[in-house]
């Protein structure tokens, strides 16, 4: 019988099942591109489910641990920029691309990442806790690294009408519905059996995300391929240093063992599925350039996750189980 418990742990191998099966469907089939139009509502459920595991209402538990907290913040919110900020100096990319990097590279994952550190025997407990604050200070620095790193580029690229938009269907409204489910599964039972349900769709519905973006893109991707070769050592090389940075802020803050391998396994995880519905705001078609850049960089951590739930327990050594 299968479990959440089953479906988180099996997660990668279903998405790299579900990968190969999109590109698959949308290099045969002549209508790939008419799932597009799927996206935004299956993220608009992924992010509902994905935030209904995040325990908003208990945001003060981010604050119990504050060494974790500073060391989380530092690695994601100034060491990571700062990686982010050599390598699109190192490498030359176009306006869209590098937003596209930035945009992903920029946001530290909410979700998966709880799964991925618990694999890795890091604290999971402690980046579940930190959880709210690490999306609402990414989402408030967005827009002040995107002006920082390519200033009035970056807005003259976003037409500010559909990205508000975007960003009130596809972040706000699950947002607040995710508040409000938190709220009625302590109050009501209907409530409670919301909750329940909600934490058997983020799995499934990250894959299906996963099938459509794919799907529907992969074959203009194929006729361009450029872009993917343009960011692929960007995404390479941030994978291989991140986990470094998320070392390095965990030693300014002295954490023991289990917690700097939560920091590091943050440092590295980026939160893609959060930041897609931003790159699908811009005007076509350079909406779906940024998109594939983004889901790039998906497909890349994915494979490194395998590796890093093996390496950074032995990278990061202690006596804590």
């Amino acid at each position: 019988m299968i479990t959440k418990d089953v479906l988180e742990k099996k997660q990668i191998h279903i998405y790299i099942v579900t990968l190969l099966f999109a590109a698959l469907t949308g290099l045969t089939w002549s209508g790939s591109a008419t799932l597009q139009d799927t996206i935004e509502p299956i993220i608009g459920i992924l992010l509902y489910s994905m935030f209904c595991q995040i325990p908003f209402l208990e945001v003060k538990k981010s604050f119990r641990n504050p060494s974790f907290f500073k060391a989380l913040l530092f690695g994601n919110f100034v060491l990571i920029p700062l990686l982010v900020w050599i390598l699109i100096q190192v490498f030359a990319l176009s306006t869209l691309t590098t937003i596209g990097v930035l945009l992903v590279l920029l946001t530290p994952c909410i979700d998966y990442v709880i799964v991925f550190t618990h694999l890795g025997k890091g604290d999971s407990n402690s980046v579940l806790a930190a959880t709210p604050v690490l999306f609402i200070v990414q989402m408030l620095l967005l827009p002040l690294f995107l002006w920082l790193f390519i200033g009035r580029e970056s807005i003259e690229v976003f037409e500010i009408t559909p990205f508000v938009k975007t960003f009130f269907y596809l972040i706000v409204i699950p947002f607040a519905s995710a508040l409000i489910t938190q709220w009625a599964s302590k109050a009501t039972r209907i409530g409670g059996k919301m909750m329940d349900l909600s934490s058997w769709l983020p799995v499934p519905f990250m894959a299906l995300t996963f099938f459509v973006v794919i799907a529907s893109q992969i074959r203009t991707l194929s006729t361009n391929p450029q872009p993917i070769y343009d960011v692929l050592p960007i995404y390479i090389l941030f994978a291989i240093v991140a986990p470094l940075a998320g070392l390095l802020s965990s030693k300014i803050f002295k954490l023991s063992t289990a917690q700097a391998r939560a920091v590091a396994f943050s440092s590295s995880t980026r939160n893609s599925l959060v930041v897609l519905p931003l790159a699908l705001a811009l005007p076509a078609p350079d909406n779906q350039l940024v998109a594939v850049v983004i889901v790039t960089q998906t497909v890349v951590e994915i494979l490194f996750e395998l590796l890093y739930i093996k390496i950074i327990p032995k990278m990061i050594r202690g006596n804590d189980k």
